[in-house]
């Protein structure tokens, strides 16, 4: 089977993107003229554009629909009002035998009571959308809208200012969204959240008027440093903030108690799916925990590699690991198992093909975020 295609296919391959399947999806990788490593600087220093429109986008709609959510979803949606968006999880249900591992990590956006925008993961979207619509109500429907809708990623520490160039709106609370009019009078929803660590918008906008959407926050971007961003960048720039990427440190046998995803799990709500196994977990005390590892040398921790405690005994294994662009040096992250002992600031090594690389026990971010 063919991979799908972003609505802004065409001006990737025009503006000389490396392509490669992501999910199913045919996306960019980098793009001519620079690369990760500038691509990356770009978003830490000035403005990068991503197209993410690989993401799920799908609605949630009639009467009690957000309560409907809040039952299935980790996460607390009576802390947020309409016009916030909220990070959650997806879990296995109580009664499977991986109860409380992760189906998807997601972003919720509360329009009303009847109404909630959810964009998961490519891969898990059919997932996440099959198990709430098996569980849905009389009344609530859930329909995929990943085919109409293109998602845009404005990254960087001037993304506000090419915003306010465009006319759309950019001053916003961390999470908050409002609709906007973009190019050729197309509405736009302007959520100031991302996965990069530094303030950024993303834009959800009829699949329709991407294009127009696209050219227009280049254009307007051209005296702010703006580059084009693939998921290679995105990649680096969401590893350096410790942010964890599905299939990598949360999957369905991972948990929000192993991912240190805690934070995203509202512990006094009557219902969520995974709640008594999670609960349990959170009391007993997770099997591992994730870390963050820095390199003290050349080799570049990788996922999969074991690490090694001070007698070279596996104590764990990378999740994701890379050459962070801002530190010039290797960081990864890893699920340790708790039996070790282990804290920031102690040593541990990595077997990077068959050599042990040693490394640095870290709480992530590895650089300061900039988010809020």
């Amino acid at each position: 089977m063919s991979p799908l295609t972003s609505p802004l296919h065409d001006r990737h391959v025009a503006a000389g993107a490396k392509l490669a399947d992501f999910s199913g999806w045919s996306m960019p990788i980098e793009y001519a003229g620079g690369g990760v490593l500038a691509e990356h600087a770009a978003v830490r220093s000035a403005v990068g554009l991503f197209d993410v429109s690989h993401l799920g986008t799908a609605t949630v709609r009639g009467p009690g629909a957000a309560a409907f959510v809040d039952s299935c979803l980790t996460n607390d949606l009576s802390r947020i009002g309409p016009g916030q968006a909220q990070y959650t999880l997806c879990c296995l249900p109580d009664g499977d035998p991986r109860a409380g591992g992760v189906v998807d990590d997601l972003i919720v956006y509360l329009h009303a009571d009847d109404h909630v925008l959810l964009v998961p993961n490519a891969a898990n979207a059919a997932e996440v959308l099959r198990r709430l619509a098996d569980e849905a109500p009389a009344g609530v429907g859930v329909s995929d809208r990943h085919a109409e809708v293109a998602v845009l990623a404005l990254q960087g520490p001037r993304s506000l200012q090419v915003l306010e160039l465009l006319g759309l709106p950019g001053e916003l609370g961390y999470m908050s969204f409002v609709t906007g009019t973009g190019a050729g009078g197309a509405e736009v929803t302007v959520c100031r959240t991302g996965y990069t660590g530094e303030h950024g918008y993303e834009l959800l906008v009829d699949a329709g008027h991407a294009g127009g959407l696209w050219d227009a926050v280049l254009e307007a971007g051209q005296d702010q440093g703006i580059r084009l961003c693939g998921l290679g960048a995105r990649d680096t720039l969401r590893t350096e903030m410790g942010y964890p990427l599905h299939g990598h440190e949360l999957s369905q046998d991972i948990t929000p108690n192993q991912a240190r995803a805690g934070w995203a799990v509202g512990w006094g709500k009557p219902a969520f799916w995974g709640r008594d196994a999670l609960l349990a977990e959170r009391e007993a005390g997770p099997a591992r925990l994730l870390w963050g590892l820095r390199a003290d040398g050349r080799g570049i921790p990788r996922p999969g590699m074991a690490v090694l405690d001070a007698s070279g005994e596996r104590v764990g294994e990378v999740t994701s690991g890379t050459f962070s662009p801002t530190l010039r040096t290797g960081i990864a992250l890893a699920l340790v198992d708790a039996a070790a002992g282990v804290s920031a600031g102690d040593p541990l090594a990595v077997d990077v093909r068959g050599r042990p690389q040693a490394v640095e026990v870290v709480r992530p971010p590895f650089v300061e975020s900039h988010v809020r």
